[in-house]
């Protein structure tokens, strides 16, 4: 969660504040239970970032754009030569044994050549993904022996890496041979699948699955286009991604007449300068081929959403149609305004809607920013007006969440001010000088021993107050390390949150906190720290622009929830801030219902 200058703050109001009011508008003046006068100020939100990558993977993704267009190119010209990857070793009793019980996933990915590192970062999210439905087993594609697709209910092969030039092929002949005849799902994303079709041969290939790799390409007349659409059972996802960056979607050259089979066209892309319309993704016989790997540039109602439910097919086939919706109240610290929860608390109640409220238990403004130049600091205990609103929600259908223990670092501008709400806690964060908030890594303190003394310092805070110990957690501004995320799965039974995945961790390796992959969910997951995910996707309402987000309205959030009920048994979950009105959170929820989804309570989605 990224947000900018200006929480909902309790400041004595002075002549100062109330000219900025008058000038910034909406403003909401209202009285406090400790009898100071606090001013709500809702100018800050928390997002998303639609790239995903951290900025040394987007340096490669933009090199791996360039570079496949450039071998494309010369495919399609004949000029590529392409080494076929070393002979692997066969499977052994070992690995026979090993295959898993119940519903598994086996993901491969690229890890060569010069942008091998993006193979693991989209591993990692696929194999997110996939642990909603089972077990995971991520590697390599290079360690694939033979059979192994057989002892998996299903497999995904990430083609990340075009292989030919200086990089030779480094998917194993052996699996070239499993994809083709295994009778299981295997789902190939992206780059190499020319390479199949020269392996088992064009005319089999063509003869099974009814077109022609060697013949499809990612750009069209010396161009991939402007393809920002993507067409899936019905709804319109988006595609957004820089000009210069665009890899491409391939596109399969469909065969027909006598001797080919049906290719069903699962999800279809189309150009908004040309208006022409390809296919995304199609299935014949048991091969599943998506045209690119769509795990960066994504939105809360991207292209990604069709991938996300297409491993129903692979993974849980017969899983019934099911859509489900969850709201939370966000950043309720010590300071917040009872009145204000109140007026919440009954609305939701009286619509019978179960609902999540994130509590950071001790609140600080240790520079004095919103408390004329005084540092301040409030604890759960010492807010008695505070506590009892949070205990009669409770008792109206709200379920306690941790969301961190200061919500901040330190005295340090994190990205902003210092003060409980606005700054990251657990990374550091800097606004640059085009106005964007970029992640700098863990504090220089992360560890184990550091995390989980904030986990237990927050875990007292809510004691101290006679609250609940909560066992569902929010991270602040939705960044942490790898370290930190494990302890948390050692603290709560899940975490409901966007999140980020760092490379090295499928490996084992030390995490490289300068590339990673941020990623939220349509629904829970395990993820690949071994802990619950509950899924939050379509983000929060938030009136204003701010570090070069837009404004995200009623409107905005329904029409996200709409796009995610491509997701079979997918959820729209969202936040809301209580400092702002209730007619917007009202708006919202009543469109969310009207396209058919039922509101849920957090603990309910782990189901």
């Amino acid at each position: 969660m990224l947000k900018k200058r200006g929480r909902s703050r309790k400041v004595r109001i002075s002549a100062v504040a109330m000219l900025l009011a008058a000038l910034l508008g909406g403003f909401l003046l209202s009285r406090s239970a400790d009898a100071t006068e606090p001013i709500s100020k809702p100018r800050t939100t928390d997002s998303v970032n639609p790239l995903a990558l951290s900025a040394k993977s987007t340096k490669d993704l933009t090199a791996a754009a360039k570079a496949r267009l450039t071998n494309d190119l010369l495919r399609r010209a004949g000029t590529l030569k392409v080494t076929p990857a070393p002979v692997t070793k066969t499977a052994t009793t070992a690995d026979a044994l090993a295959a898993p019980a119940g519903t598994s996933a086996l993901v491969l990915y690229d890890n060569t050549g010069p942008y091998g590192q993006l193979g693991e970062l989209y591993a990692m999210a696929t194999a997110n993904l996939a642990g909603h439905f089972g077990t995971v087993t991520s590697k390599p594609v290079s360690a694939y022996t033979a059979g192994l697709v057989n002892q998996y209910t299903a497999t995904v092969y990430l083609g990340s890496t075009y292989y030919g030039g200086t990089i030779p092929d480094a998917v194993p002949a052996a699996f070239y041979q499993d994809a083709m005849a295994t009778s299981r799902p295997v789902t190939w994303i992206g780059d190499n699948i020319w390479n199949m079709a020269n392996a088992v041969g064009t005319t089999q290939f063509e003869q099974k699955y009814g077109w022609d790799p060697t013949n499809s390409y990612y750009g069209q007349g010396g161009s991939v286009g402007n393809i920002n659409q993507v067409t899936y059972k019905g709804q319109q996802l988006t595609r957004n991604i820089p000009a210069g960056q665009d890899g491409g979607v391939l596109h399969p050259a469909l065969l027909t007449g006598p001797g080919y089979p049906a290719v069903t066209r699962l999800a279809d892309a189309k150009d908004a300068t040309t208006g022409a319309v390809s296919p995304w993704a199609i299935r014949s016989s048991n091969l599943t081929y998506i045209g690119e790997v769509p795990f960066a540039y994504v939105s809360e109602s991207d292209r990604v959403i069709a991938f996300e439910d297409l491993l129903f097919d692979a993974l849980a086939p017969a899983t019934a149609q099911r859509h489900r919706a969850f709201v939370r109240l966000e950043d309720i610290s010590p300071k917040a305004d009872p009145a204000q929860l109140r007026t919440m608390a009954d609305y939701l109640a009286s619509q019978k809607i179960p609902y999540g409220i994130n509590v950071i238990p001790v609140y600080t403004d240790p520079k004095g920013v919103y408390n004329n130049g005084v540092p301040e600091t409030v604890t759960l205990a010492q807010a008695p007006a505070v506590v009892t609103e949070l205990k009669y929600m409770l008792a109206h259908g709200a379920v306690l969440m941790n969301h961190g223990y200061t919500h901040q670092y330190g005295t340090a501008n994190n990205p902003y001010n210092g003060v409980t709400g606005d700054d990251f806690e657990f990374f550091r964060a800097h606004v640059d000088t085009a106005d964007n908030v970029v992640l700098d890594g863990p504090p220089a303190e992360d560890s184990t021993v550091w995390a989980q003394s904030r986990v237990t310092q927050a875990l007292a805070g809510f004691a101290a107050a006679g609250l609940p110990k909560p066992t569902l957690w929010t991270t602040p501004h939705y960044a942490a390390s790898a370290t930190d995320y494990r302890v948390l799965g050692q603290n709560y039974s899940a975490r409901l949150e966007r999140s980020l995945y760092f490379a090295g961790t499928l490996t084992g390796g030390t995490p490289d906190n300068s590339r990673y992959i941020g990623q939220f969910f349509p629904y829970a997951v395990k993820d690949v720290y071994g802990t619950t995910v509950l899924p939050e996707n379509i983000g929060n309402y938030e009136p204003e622009a701010y570090n070069n987000h837009p404004p995200r309205l009623p409107a905005d959030l329904i029409a996200s929830a709409k796009a995610n009920l491509a997701v079979r048994d997918g959820v729209a979950s969202f936040f809301y801030h209580p400092y702002y009105p209730l007619a917007p959170l009202q708006q919202t929820i009543d469109g969310i219902k009207a396209l058919g989804y039922t509101f849920v309570g957090p603990t309910d989605l782990n189901n």
